[in-house]
């Protein structure tokens, strides 16, 4: 069943990178936006945190991680995310979503990774590159326990990220265009671009226990930095678990409400 799914995958992404490439001037072009919204995120920051000095117990190199994280799902959102989950609302409006529920395969599978474009790929890698950089600036140790632990919490970021990307796309099974909620969410989420030690106290409750913005970036940020605790971690991996669940959960929940094109 997994080498099923796994030899699937692979044609998937294969034939889309293959016509993905066809127009390298659109990978230019993403490489130098990506160029751009990075040096304008680091430029918004810097007015913030300034070189020597530091805001929540964080200093300029430090925050420079958290945006290097941040920069990871957002390079992780183009490649992925978005080709994918804003489809649900297509195939939900013009009926198609009938032939992905017939395929023999899982059709969250189908929805979610259907499709790649290499051109956040770059966005994601500068994102990896910043926050080695920026750690080595901060004087954080590097070891590989501390590189293997932020490696597995920005994989439950992203999780954490899918799963309320998906949550929001299936719900145009109710409302049929979500577009701009899912914009919304997105405006929200990029309060990751700082630490939420930055923010008041209500916002940092905000960004803990509702919108789980402190553990998209400033956990795997803390973890790099070698300063995060396994209570912090295992919270983290707890939260990526239940997110993906209630995904799971919610989309077999809203095809009870589907109506087929057909009927």
């Amino acid at each position: 069943m997994l080498g099923r799914y796994l030899l699937s995958l692979r044609r998937f992404w294969g034939t889309a990178a293959a016509g993905q490439l066809e127009y390298q001037l659109n990978l230019l072009i993403e490489l130098l936006a990506m160029a751009g919204n990075l040096a304008g995120s680091l430029f918004l920051l810097s007015l913030i945190f300034r070189q020597g000095e530091g805001v929540g117990g964080w200093s300029w190199p430090a925050v420079q991680v958290v945006l290097g994280a941040y920069t990871v799902l957002d390079g992780l959102t183009g490649t992925l995310l978005r080709p994918n989950l804003s489809r649900i609302v297509t195939h939900v409006q013009e009926g198609t979503l009938d032939f992905v529920l017939l395929k023999p395969i899982d059709s969250q599978f189908w929805l979610s990774l259907r499709t790649v474009s290499p051109a956040g790929l770059p966005e994601l890698l500068a994102g990896l590159g910043l926050m080695l950089w920026a750690a080595s600036q901060a004087g954080a140790p590097l070891s590989p326990a501390a590189l293997l632990l932020a490696g597995l919490l920005l994989v439950a970021a992203a999780v954490i990220l899918y799963a309320l990307w998906f949550v929001l796309a299936a719900t145009s099974i109710w409302f049929v265009k979500t577009w701009n909620a899912t914009e919304v969410l997105r405006a929200a989420l990029s309060a990751g671009r700082a630490p939420v030690n930055a923010y008041p106290p209500a916002l940092r409750t905000l960004f803990t226990l509702v919108l789980p913005v402190a553990f998209l970036t400033t956990v795997p940020a803390e973890a790099l930095l070698g300063r995060l605790t396994w209570p912090w971690a295992l919270t983290s991996a707890g939260v990526a678990g239940l997110a993906l669940l209630i995904s799971r959960l919610f989309w077999r929940f809203a095809l009870r409400f589907y109506t087929s094109a057909s009927s």
